[in-house]
């Protein structure tokens, strides 16, 4: 990176969190990275090598603690960086249940906090905090094809990533100074698909189709993803597509 960056990861522990934190940092940018638990493999990058890491551990599924953490970065955010980006992340495909299964309402409202609240707060307070600075700001939404195609069982992550992607069309919309791009992607080889593949049947018609993914390791490294999202991040014209999937290149 050619100017000094300062990049927010929510889910920074592990999967593909860790891996655009771990490549944040190779890259020396200044890291403030969120989750439940400290990383001891970002504590290690970050004493390796260029750049500087801050770790907040928060459940963002907590709404008050996601309000907390949002008014901690809109009140401590550097200001002397050439660069933004806000990466949430953090996600959760719990609760998996048809549809006259969707009964748990302590559980639904963990899964809207993480995947819808969170990234609102966290935007607001992004956009406040840079606001005023003369920068490049860039925010990237984790959604999900699930977002854009209805699959049975999913009907609360479903409806969870469809309501990221409008959200993020709105904040395009409103027109802040800052880009944002909501961006499925693709199949990963995480803990979320471990969890997937667990899944119930009569629960989840779709889970052969993944095992089957998983036998013929179609699941992409999150490494390489990460990679790819983080070239895809630095083009000039990001966020011309607002809604994007990272599948669409190479």
């Amino acid at each position: 990176m050619k100017e000094r960056t300062v990049a927010i990861v929510t889910g920074a522990s592990r999967g593909l969190g860790q891996a655009l934190a771990a490549a944040l940092l190779e890259q020396g940018a200044q890291l403030i990275a969120i989750a439940r638990g400290r990383s001891a493999e970002l504590e290690r990058l970050a004493g390796q090598g260029p750049g500087g890491l801050e770790q907040i551990q928060a459940d963002l599924s907590d709404p008050a603690a996601a309000g907390r953490v949002a008014a901690q970065l809109a009140g401590s955010l550097p200001k002397d960086a050439g660069r933004y980006l806000l990466i949430n992340n953090a996600g959760m495909v719990d609760p998996v249940r048809q549809a006259d299964q969707l009964d748990d309402a302590g559980a639904i409202s963990a899964a809207f906090s993480l995947n819808v609240t969170s990234v609102i707060l966290l935007c607001s307070a992004f956009l406040k905090a840079v606001k005023p600075l003369q920068a490049d700001a860039r925010i990237v939404n984790i959604s999900s094809g699930a977002g854009r195609s209805a699959t049975p069982g999913w009907g609360v992550y479903c409806a969870t990533k469809a309501a990221l992607d409008h959200y993020t069309q709105v904040l395009n919309a409103e027109n802040h100074g800052v880009r944002a791009v909501s961006l499925a992607p693709g199949v990963i080889d995480t803990g979320m698909q471990q969890a997937i593949r667990a899944s119930d049947p009569c629960d989840f018609p779709n889970v052969q189709r993944f095992e089957q993914m998983h036998r013929q390791n179609q699941l992409a490294a999150p490494a390489d993803v990460a990679a790819r999202i983080l070239r895809y991040v630095n083009e000039a014209d990001f966020g011309s597509t607002v809604l994007d999937d990272i599948r669409n290149y190479a």
